[in-house]
């Protein structure tokens, strides 16, 4: 099965901590460049530092909830501790697509259920899937990325 996920950091030292989640991941076909992307926050929130954010494509037999158990995994041997939702963070890592399929259960959506509105996770996929089909809305993630403003998204 292949995956896409994004992988975003922006507390401690986040190219470092990128580079050794995607290092734990055994499974990795293709890898973007890192880009430097502003927070999201939510209303009244204090300012955060703009995150790292990239996107791999990953080739393993995991079943979907494996693969979560084992990013979520990895997010905790790297430093990420949940405070609060949309909290700055050591690690992110999300699971973006699964082939043609779409998933859900109570912890766990695919696809991603805000990727489309995301140029943080678009812009890296494009680079490394850009004809990947979203499953729900039958269009490529070339298409997608030219409906979402990607000005605060910069390649390193």
């Amino acid at each position: 099965m292949e995956y896409a996920i994004a992988l975003g950091s922006n507390l401690g030292d986040s190219r470092s901590i990128l580079e050794s989640a995607l290092s734990s991941l055994e499974t990795v076909v293709a890898r973007s460049s890192w880009y430097e992307t502003k927070a999201v926050t939510l209303p009244n929130s204090p300012p955060q530092p703009n995150y790292l954010n990239g996107c791999a494509i990953l080739e393993t037999e995991l079943e979907p909830l494996e693969l979560l158990a084992q990013l979520q995994q990895i997010e905790t041997e790297l430093g990420r501790v949940r405070y609060q939702k949309w909290d700055a963070r050591t690690l992110d890592l999300d699971i973006l697509l699964l082939d043609d399929v779409i998933f859900q259960t109570k912890t766990l959506f695919i696809p991603h259920p805000r990727m489309s509105d995301r140029a943080f996770v678009l812009v890296p996929l494009a680079e490394i899937a850009p004809d990947w089909k979203h499953p729900v809305l039958d269009c490529s993630i070339r298409e997608l990325v030219q409906s979402v403003d990607a000005s605060d998204v910069r390649k390193l």
